[in-house]
Formats: structure tokens, sequence, C-alpha cells
């Protein structure tokens, strides 16, 4: 009789932290939703709109948080989505991916922060591709420009490949991540598609499924992207 109450409790023990998984990656996905949309529109975000249009890729980590070993460790994690058809169609099934390491030096402070990131080349959406990149060393990497109408032909900081905004506690700022690593989530990824997958093919093929927690992802990236 103890036997069929053991396997249950076996059992139990074994659902609950899978569970936990998916809800904190759909979590993760909702989250990054919000953030766009929210440092996108907020009058004081400034995020110029035609450098989202020319945008390759687009990711988010919401709650960046900083690690407390006194020589500014930072650890994240969230979801990029790219265009499909070598940044010419519209975006696709999003990576779920993580950053850590290196000094950032956020000027704006705080212990936990949202993260935007913007994939400006072909060259930088391959990146996405790899095991890992470091941010500064593999791709240029600058803090990106504000102002609605910036323009990427008279900025200097439009050489790099990838621009990044930063939001702590209501303040907003254009952050350089060098020195960061970023890298795809392959645990969450497995967990979202249900399968084993590599980011090169959710970039390269795009031809997957959307899943259902990560759509408000995909429509707000696309939907902020083309200016609407």
């Amino acid at each position: 009789m103890r036997l069929p109450i053991i396997a249950s409790v076996l059992v139990l023990t074994i659902s609950v932290p899978l569970g936990a998984i998916d809800d904190k990656i759909a979590d993760r996905l909702w989250e990054s939703s919000k953030v766009l949309d929210e440092l996108v529109n907020a009058p004081d975000a400034d995020i110029p709109k035609d450098l989202l249009k020319k945008a390759d890729c687009v990711a988010v980590i919401p709650g960046l948080k900083k690690a407390a070993f006194g020589f500014g460790g930072q650890l994240g994690r969230g979801a990029v989505s790219c265009k499909k058809d070598q940044g010419k169609g519209a975006f696709g099934p999003p990576v779920m991916i993580s950053i850590k390491g290196g000094s950032f030096g956020f000027q704006i402070g705080g212990q936990e922060i949202d993260v935007v990131m913007l994939f400006m080349t072909p060259d930088s959406m391959k990146y996405l591709m790899r095991d890992k990149v470091t941010l500064g060393v593999d791709a240029s990497a600058a803090g990106g420009p504000k102002g609605r109408a910036a323009s990427a032909e008279t900025n200097a900081t439009m050489r790099a490949e990838i621009l990044s905004y930063a939001r702590s506690r209501g303040l907003f700022a254009g952050i350089s991540l060098k020195g960061a690593v970023l890298s795809p989530d392959k645990d969450a990824n497995q967990n979202l598609y249900n399968q084993e997958i590599e980011a090169r093919d959710l970039l390269e093929k795009g031809n997957l499924a959307v899943p259902e927690p990560a759509r408000k992802f995909v429509e707000t990236v696309s939907r902020t992207s083309s200016g609407n």
C-alpha cells in the first residue's frame, strides 16, 4: 500500500518544478513585451523609431540584476525576435537568451534594470546563432542614442552593430554592455518549443509556429518596429 503513495509523492515532487519553469518562461515573455511597449511609448524614453524600423533583431532583458559581488557582476534572462528572410521579412519565433558577466558601468544606477537591444546589421543577427557572443569583443556594441528622430547617418554610435537602452527606477539612458556575454538559454528554448532546438534553426528558418506564450512578445516587437 505504501508504494503507490511514495510514487505519487515522487510524481508531485518532479512535476511541480517543471510547471514552475513553464510559468517563469511565460512570465519572462510577458514582461519582455511590457518593457518594450513602455520604453518605446513613454514620453521620456525616446528610443528612435527609425532605428527600431531598421533593426534586424530586437532583444529585451526585463529585470537585469546586479550581483552583490562588489565588482559589478550581472545576470539577466529575456528573449529576442529577428526578421525572417535575412532581415527582410516579418519577425519570427523568439529565441530565449541569457546575459551575464562584465562590469557594464550602468550610469543610471539601481540594482535592477530593464534592457532593450537593437541588432542593426545582418552580421549582428548571425552572432545570435553562436553558443555565446561577447559584446564589444565579438560584436561592436554601444549605448543607443536618444531622440525620436535620431539619424543613423549622422550619429557616431550608429557604427555599432548592437545598440542598447536601459531603464532603472524611472530613469532612461543608452548604455554600453561591453564585456557582457550573450548566449541562448537552451533549457528555456527546449521548454518553450517542447523539443531540443538550436538558436540557429529558429533564426535561419523561422518556420516554427510562435508558441502561445510568445505571441504577445512577437506582436509587440512587430508593432513597435513598424511605428504603430
